[in-house]
Formats: structure tokens, C-alpha cells, sequence
């Protein structure tokens, strides 16, 4: 009985670091090839199960350390909270371990392997796009996005965005497994592993690339950290003096990052009238962020405003999808204690209504989106079905900025460039800034976190449409429908068999003294 409940308690810890250990595929340690190995020790564990329910326990425990593994650098501001967070999020992953344990554990032979080879990975997707929900956090942490720099997953990614890439890394740690640990389904396995291979292959050689089409040179400002009491007045000086050094670089275009202007430019026209000169002077517009509340209406907005010469052109997007925690609080009148435990949102930002595609003199259109924005593929998405040649992203993670967060943001300017066939231009204001074009590949160096720094890039334009943009999440509806089909044959055999208990994965043949 001892022995017992100590296997238990080592199974239960061996779940939480087997689920921490994919976060080292991700910016910082960036050990992208690692993706494709990371999941095995947990769904070793997971079909050594003994039954369904401490599968489901173990896929729960190991969810929660995924979750704050990947998520760790908040605990500065969320502290201890990250905790139940990371439990509730660590039930999504359930009916992935449940399947884990039913499809390849025991001894599987060559049908059921077959099986798991398409629904594991399918059950892996779900809980990706339950998690993507902005209520539950968004889409930060995708398996798919740690081959951001890796360009065959680019060109995946281009075909069925970066969920396509995710199901393709969980795929190749199923054959793994069953190489590893199931010998009767080794020829699947390999067969996977080839099938896989050759879907890339074909992507890469075959699948037309963006037309490039001409270029735009645009400027990225990156201040770097200003604190004290008056930090948005003294960051605002800083961020003019460095655009004056753009000068002699004719840019067409001048990006601020996110928060770079602390006071609404209706209410401060000093502040409106040094960006039209700065305008003036560099002959370029000037698209700045705003983290104030309006003049016009109620509440605090963060909003992507474009200058010109003149002033405020007009063109504005307010920032639609928020932090939770960190912009607002879900249920404030239920969770609102979390601002005296770190540092949530003390007042709750508000929502733009709609997607803005901002005009340029010379006819490029930009899609701008604001920090944690360009990690849903869906909004990048609709701005280049509405037109956009150019995705801006303004961002600042400047809270984080020891920690992984601001390479993981920057990396996924890559993955929404080769989704839409569009350049990305990720600028912040304490790096991670980088420019992107439009097949994923970087423009440029990018700037770190110890830059504070004005450079302009050549941004190369594409026309064409990726087959991302056309159909969307399509590898969401295949994986919906593939599991659909499978619990609708479970069913039909439970019907067929009324009162017979649903088998257990067969277990692996005992070994006696004597072989």
C-alpha cells in the first residue's frame, strides 16, 4: 500500500515537469527541434496509465505545468494566482490524455496506431483552440509557434496557419512513441513520419511564395526603459530625439511602440503639434500608440494613432482584444482581489469596436495591431482580407523585460507573416523589435532589449493570397470532425454491446524469470 501511494505521488510529479519540458522549444533557449521530441516522456506516462482516470489526472497535472512553464515570467505581476490559473487551464488538456492512453498504450497494433497517429494529435489541437479563447488567455504558447524559425514550418504554416504547424510537432512525437515503446506499430509509425516528410516537402517545393511587389521603408523607434514619475513625458522626448535621427533615412513610415504617447492628443495639442513637426521633418507619417483616457469619451484606450504633417490624420484603432489581468479583470466583482496580490489592471481598459486598415500617402495600407493582438491569427487574417499590404504591431513588455516574454512576442511576428503572405513590423519600446517579410524570413537585425535605438528597414511588399487567408482554421474543422467520427463509432459499439464495459488498453505481456 506504501509503495503504492509513493508510485503515485512520483507518477503525479513526473506529470508536471513532463509538461514543463516543451516551454525550452520557445524563445529564450529557443531549442525549436526539441518540439518534436518534448511530448514523449508524458504520453509515456500517460499510456502507462492504469486507468482512465489517473490518465486524466496526470494529462491535468501535466496542462498546469505547461501552462506555468510556458506562462512563468508572470508571476511577477499575477504572483501566486498564476497557480489556480495554470489548474484550470490544466483541465483542457484531459481528453488529450484520455486518448493518449486509449489509442496508444498497451500493446496497439497497426489499426489502432494508425488511429492515434490522427486523433492525438487532434485531441493536442483541441486544446489549443479552447485556450485561444481571450477569456482563458489567448493564444500564447501554441506548440506550432515554437518553428517560427524554422522555414519549411513557415511554409506549413501558410497552408493551415500555425495550428497546421502544431499538429504536424505532436504527430511526430506519436510515431516516437510507438517506435520507442510499441514494436507491432513501428510500420505506421515510420509511415507517419515519411507522410509527414513528403506534405512538407511537396508545401515547400511546390506551393507558390508571395510576389514580392515593391518595398516600404519603415522606421522602427525604440526608446528603451524609462521609469520615474514622469516616464510618459520623458519617454516622449526621448522617442522625438531618436526619430530626428531619421532624417537622412527617407523613411516612408515611422512606428512608435505600444504606450509611446501617455496623454490623448485631443486633450494635449502641445503633444499633437511636436509630432506633425516631426512629421514635417522627415516628410513621413508617423504611426504612434496612445495609452490615455479619451477626451471624447469615457474610459482609458490604447489606440494606434496616425500623424501627419497636419496633425492627427484621423485614421485610429482602438486596441479590441485586452490582457486579462494585465489590461482588465474577468468577473472584477469576483476576482478583483488579484489587484492587491500583483499587478493587475487596477481600472478596466476599453474595447475598440472594429479592425481599422489605415491608408498611407503612396497607397500602402497597414493593418495595425496592438501588442497581444499578434497572437491571434484571426485578426491578422481579416486585416489582410480587408486589404492590408503591411502588419504593424505596437507592442511593450517592458514589465517582462528579463524574462522570456519579449522574444517569444517577437517571434511571432514570423508566424502571421507567412500565415497571411504579408511583412510584420513588431515594434516596442524595450524590444524585442523585428521586422519580418512575407514568407516569415527576418528583414534585418532585430533590436534587443538593451537597443534604444531608431533603424529603418526595407520592407518588402506581396501580392497573392496564402491558402490561410482564403480558408482560414481549416485544420480545426478536420480535427473536430476526425474526433466526431470517432466517438460516433464508440457509441455505435457501445449500443451494439449494451452492458459490457468499454475494453482497456491491453497491456503490455509480462515478463516471467524465465523470459
Amino acid at each position: 500500500m506504501l509503495l503504492a501511494k509513493r508510485t503515485r505521488w512520483w507518477r503525479a510529479a513526473g506529470a508536471v515537469a513532463a509538461g514543463a519540458l516543451p516551454c525550452l522549444a520557445f524563445p529564450a533557449p529557443g531549442l525549436w527541434w526539441f518540439a518534436y521530441v518534448a511530448l514523449v516522456p508524458w504520453m509515456l506516462l500517460l499510456r502507462s496509465a492504469p486507468t482512465g482516470r489517473r490518465a486524466a489526472l496526470e494529462g491535468w497535472l501535466g496542462g498546469a505545468g505547461f501552462i506555468v512553464a510556458v506562462h512563468h515570467w508572470l508571476l511577477p505581476s499575477l504572483h501566486v494566482f498564476l497557480i489556480p490559473v495554470a489548474v484550470l487551464l490544466g483541465l483542457l488538456w484531459v481528453p488529450w490524455a484520455l486518448l493518449v492512453r486509449e489509442l496508444l498504450g498497451g500493446v496497439p497494433g497497426p489499426r489502432r496506431a494508425a488511429a492515434g497517429l490522427v486523433l492525438v494529435p487532434a485531441g493536442w489541437l483541441l486544446s489549443e483552440l479552447a485556450r485561444s479563447w481571450q477569456g482563458l488567455g489567448g493564444p500564447w504558447g501554441l506548440l506550432g509557434a515554437s518553428q517560427w524559425q524554422v522555414p519549411p514550418a513557415l511554409r506549413l504554416a501558410s497552408v493551415g496557419g500555425v495550428w497546421l504547424v502544431s499538429l504536424l510537432v505532436v504527430a511526430v512525437n506519436c510515431a516516437v512513441v510507438l517506435l520507442v515503446a510499441a514494436p507491432r506499430a513501428r510500420v505506421p509509425a515510420v509511415a507517419s513520419l515519411a507522410g509527414g516528410a513528403v506534405l512538407t516537402g511537396v508545401v515547400w517545393l511546390w506551393l507558390p511564395r508571395p510576389e514580392v511587389s515593391g518595398g516600404v521603408r519603415v522606421a522602427v523607434v525604440q526608446p528603451g526603459p524609462v521609469g520615474g514619475a514622469d516616464s510618459a513625458e520623458r519617454r516622449f522626448a526621448v522617442e522625438e530625439g531618436l526619430t530626428r535621427t531619421l532624417a537622412g533615412a527617407r523613411p516612408d513610415l515611422v512606428v512608435w511602440g505600444e504606450s509611446g504617447v501617455g496623454a490623448d492628443l485631443a486633450s494635449r495639442p502641445d503633444l499633437s503639434r511636436r509630432l506633425a513637426a516631426l512629421s514635417a521633418e522627415l516628410g513621413a507619417p508617423l504611426l504612434v500608440n496612445v495609452d490615455a483616457r479619451r477626451s471624447d469619451r469615457p474610459g482609458i484606450y490604447k489606440s494606434s494613432v496616425l500623424v501627419g504633417p497636419e496633425g492627427p490624420t484621423g485614421d485610429r484603432y482602438d486596441k479590441m482584444r485586452l490582457v486579462p489581468f494585465g489590461e482588465y479583470v474577468p468577473a472584477r466583482s469576483l476576482l478583483g482581489w488579484a489587484t492587491s496580490v500583483g499587478r493587475a489592471a487596477s481600472e478596466d481598459r476599453m474595447r475598440g469596436a472594429a479592425p481599422v486598415v489605415v491608408d498611407l500617402p503612396g497607397g500602402v495600407r497597414l493593418g495595425p495591431l496592438v501588442c497581444f493582438e499578434s497572437a491571434f491569427p484571426d485578426m491578422s487574417r481579416h486585416l489582410v482580407r480587408a486589404g492590408a499590404g503591411v502588419l504593424v504591431a505596437q507592442s511593450a513588455t517592458s514589465t517582462f523585460q528579463d524574462s522570456w516574454a519579449p522574444a517569444q512576442h517577437a517571434s511571432l511576428a514570423a508566424l502571421r507573416a507567412a500565415e497571411t503572405g504579408r511583412p510584420v513590423v513588431h515594434a516596442t519600446l524595450t524590444g524585442v523589435s523585428a521586422v519580418h517579410g512575407p514568407s516569415g524570413e527576418r528583414i534585418g537585425a532585430a533590436l534587443p532589449t538593451s537597443a534604444s535605438t531608431a533603424v529603418a528597414y526595407e520592407v518588402p511588399l506581396a501580392r497573392g493570397t496564402t491558402l490561410f487567408v482564403r480558408f482560414g482554421n481549416w485544420p480545426a474543422g478536420a480535427c473536430l470532425a476526425a474526433l466526431a467520427v470517432y466517438c460516433a463509432a464508440g457509441a455505435v459499439r457501445a449500443v451494439r454491446r449494451p452492458g459490457r464495459p468499454a475494453p482497456e488498453p491491453s497491456a503490455p505481456p509480462a515478463r516471467t524469470a524465465r523470459g
